[in-house]
């Protein structure tokens, strides 16, 4: 039972630190092709810890470890006022939009 326990134990782990490297990529495309990030978030759920920077993203480890995601401004997912609108995703061109999926 205990070798189950740690082989799940890292096996989450594991996989936290493979979703984690990979929403960055997006996260960190995103922003060199100058797009509002508005969220961070590794896992799903509740929050159990989160904090918001200087540039107004909030980072989230969620309670479910199975995914994350970034949210990004985007006029098609809500309003955005005028002065913000050249940082939303929809905004950016289909070169940048393709590298910051692609990532």
């Amino acid at each position: 039972m205990l070798s189950f326990l740690w082989d799940l134990a890292s096996f989450i782990v594991a996989l936290g630190v493979l979703i984690t490297v990979h929403e960055f990529g997006h996260f960190w495309v995103a922003r060199r092709c100058g797009v509002r990030v508005e969220r961070f978030s590794i896992g799903f759920g509740k929050a159990l810890w989160r904090r918001t920077d200087k540039l107004g993203t909030e980072y989230v480890i969620a309670l479910i470890p199975l995914g994350g995601y970034v949210k990004m401004l985007d006029e098609r997912a809500e309003p955005v006022v005028p002065e913000l609108r050249h940082h939303a995703f929809n905004n950016k061109s289909v070169g940048q939009r393709a590298a910051i999926i692609a990532a």
